[in-house]
């Protein structure tokens, strides 16, 4: 059960992402007026109205071939290069600066997702070359969200809603969880735990931090209707089932150790 509705939540975020770049290109693109953009929902993706329609038509097709298993290969490693792609080619370039928060933002974002989208089939789906480049991606992706956790501390503190008490120990301590998944992943060592763990992480930052601000919008008159706030709930929402439905595959193998793979290759 925990596999099969992280692997729809995984499905429906990419969805959910892919319908809200065709909206924001749609609207902004027919708007008249110099205060009028292309939004990209996806903040790795540039403003660009033909870029963002052909995306947003691949992710919603890709989101929803994740659903069948006999697309689930090909959907899943198209979704995974367009990912990267989006993060190195698009952003990289123009954000050399590894710690910085745009960084971690429009680079490591779209690769974690595009690592939990090839890791998806499991280790008889994809070619283990890439299924263990997927892991180290993954790994590396997690560090560096934890590292950060540390650089801008008291700014991750103050999302923490008033309700929740202790907010500089929470951000401290999940710091040292995403570098403990992260390493988990790199070495091969309770890799299922840390799946979940990050899973549980992610599921609890949606409901929390990100899910709020976006019910806001129903409850307020006026109320500016930021397509940000809407992604973040996307991508947190991606990166928590992407992690859930990678749990159910880490606990029915038991090859994913560091050196059965090396003996594999």
């Amino acid at each position: 059960m925990l596999g099969r509705s992280g692997r729809l939540l995984f499905s429906l975020a990419i969805i959910g992402i892919g319908v809200e770049t065709l909206i924001c290109s749609y609207v902004s693109s027919d708007s008249p007026g110099a205060h009028y953009k292309v939004v990209p929902v996806i903040p790795w993706l540039p403003a660009i109205p033909s870029l963002a329609y052909l995306v947003g038509a691949i992710l919603i097709l890709c989101g929803a071939s994740l659903l069948f298993q006999r697309t689930l290969v090909v959907s899943s490693i198209t979704l995974g290069f367009l990912m990267l792609l989006c993060g190195l080619v698009f952003d990289v370039p123009r954000r050399p600066n590894l710690m910085s928060a745009e960084w971690r933002t429009n680079v490591l974002e779209p690769i974690a997702i595009g690592s939990l989208a090839w890791l998806a089939p499991g280790l008889d789906g994809i070619p283990r070359w890439l299924y263990r480049m997927s892991r180290y991606l993954l790994a590396f992706a997690l560090i560096v969200f934890g590292i950060a956790h540390f650089q801008v501390l008291t700014f991750i503190a103050s999302l923490v809603p008033g309700w929740i008490p202790w907010p500089r120990f929470w951000t401290v301590f999940f710091g040292v969880a995403f570098i403990s998944a992260g390493v988990s992943f790199a070495t091969g060592c309770l890799q299922r735990w840390a799946a979940l763990g990050v899973g549980l992480m992610f599921a609890l930052w949606t409901v929390t931090i990100h899910v709020p601000p976006v019910l806001n919008f129903f409850r307020t008159p006026g109320a500016p209707q930021d397509p940000d706030k809407w992604s973040d709930v996307f991508i947190v929402a991606a990166l928590w089932g992407g992690s859930w439905a990678l749990a159910r595959d880490l606990r029915d193998r038991k090859d994913l150790s560091l050196g059965a793979d090396s003996n594999r290759a």
